[in-house]
């Protein structure tokens, strides 16, 4: 067997065993992407956030180690719920006393993001309550991920 022969199989495998293993667990939690080395072989599966529900599939134990590269929850927002987005990657850290139910203005804090060091602020993009905290405070996020959720005041829609 040649190298090039060894090269072919080890991409069969993957094409047939480690993708849809793959797929199953970018599902199961919540990843946005999953990447898995073994020997020289070098594997990325991504996802986009429309992405549907994927099959079980079983785990096979003999599997290789796997590295989750980043997370992007797709939560759904509600028609009448404006998103509000990280804007950097990084550690969000919700506003002090910000919770559902509270009333913002434009421009008040919601967080901020940090990364290495760096203070992005996230503020509301205009006046409304807030209706659903997505993230968790210390979560990482990741650029444009919807970390809160504010229904507009009636005069802002």
């Amino acid at each position: 067997m040649t190298d090039t022969d060894g090269a072919l199989d080890a991409i069969a495998r993957a094409a047939s065993d480690l993708v849809p293993q793959l797929t199953e667990r970018l599902g199961r939690h919540g990843l946005g992407e999953i990447e898995v080395s073994h020997g020289e072989l070098r594997l990325r599966v991504a996802t986009s956030r429309a992405a549907q529900a994927v099959p079980s599939v079983p785990a096979d134990s003999g599997a290789p180690a796997v590295r989750s590269t980043g997370t992007i929850p797709a939560a759904p927002v509600a028609p009448s719920a404006l998103p509000v987005s990280s804007p950097a990657v990084g550690f969000f850290v919700y506003a002090e006393g910000l919770g559902p139910g509270l009333g913002v203005t434009k421009g008040d804090a919601i967080g901020h993001v940090e990364m290495l060091g760096v203070r992005h602020d996230v503020r509301a993009p205009r006046a409304g309550t807030v209706r659903h905290l997505v993230a968790e405070s210390g979560e990482a996020v990741e650029y444009g991920q919807v970390v809160v959720e504010l229904e507009p005041a009636e005069s802002a829609r």
